[in-house]
């Protein structure tokens, strides 16, 4: 199978970067606290929630020397779980602001236990981990686009990844038209559906995910945040 393409996926996220730490920071920052939204951000904050618990669910629930790659951490809520649980947490995203956020949020009582960075969460440098959580941070990527990143990430995982995709539907398909038909200045990149069986197929497929299985799939559906969770592990 075809590696990543590096102008592609970077391509892509700077898309992602100008959004998130420009555009739509401060949105981002009311929708992951405890500030009133509207009946729409209501409904994915809750999608979120629950997808965050569905995560965590398929983790140890005592992580005490365990490392754990918090890919795409946004405002940090996951990292924070993470490290309570004992994990030695390294999150990273792409926006500085949200980085930044994220420190401010930080709980003084997990002091050491998380790292956080701005950057590539597909830089080699942080070592090695045991686990590696992608909450709807490749939901943006073409189907072999986010499989060369999931193999990437393994090349430096010992057990397991947990990722969530966009699951191709009806009624998914059918809001991202409408989102491209009305247009907003301040309105995310396209999310790219997937089917199910063609992730699988891709992962079961990709060379240097030969090691690799799928072992859990669940879809999580609150009205406007419609998200699945996936994990794969080594045989």
């Amino acid at each position: 199978m075809s590696t990543l393409t590096p102008f592609r996926y970077q391509k892509r996220r700077g898309e992602l970067e100008e959004y998130f730490d420009r555009t739509a920071v401060e949105a981002w920052a009311k929708l992951t606290s405890d500030a009133p939204v509207s009946g729409i951000r209501a409904t994915v904050r809750a999608g979120r929630d629950q997808m965050r618990t569905t995560l965590l669910s398929r983790l140890p629930e005592d992580l005490k020397g365990r490392r754990i790659l918090d890919a795409g951490c946004g405002t940090g809520a996951l990292s924070v779980e993470l490290a309570k649980r004992g994990a030695h947490v390294i999150a990273i995203d792409l926006s500085p602001n949200l980085i930044e956020l994220a420190k401010e949020r930080y709980e003084p009582t997990l002091s050491g236990n998380i790292e956080f960075y701005a950057g590539d969460m597909l830089d080699p440098s942080h070592g090695f981990f045991d686990y590696v959580v992608c909450m709807d941070s490749v939901i943006h990527y073409h189907c072999a686009d986010t499989v060369d990143v999931l193999a990437k990430l393994a090349q430096n995982t010992q057990e397991k990844i947990i990722f969530t995709f966009a699951p191709s539907n009806f009624m998914l398909e059918m809001m991202i038209r409408v989102g491209k038909v009305f247009p907003r200045k301040d309105r995310s990149p396209t999310i790219v559906p997937i089917a199910e069986n063609t992730i699988m197929s891709a992962i079961e497929d990709h060379d240097q995910l030969a090691g690799w299985k799928v072992g859990f799939t669940q879809k999580i559906s609150s009205s406007f945040y419609k998200s699945q969770a996936m994990e794969i592990y080594r045989k």
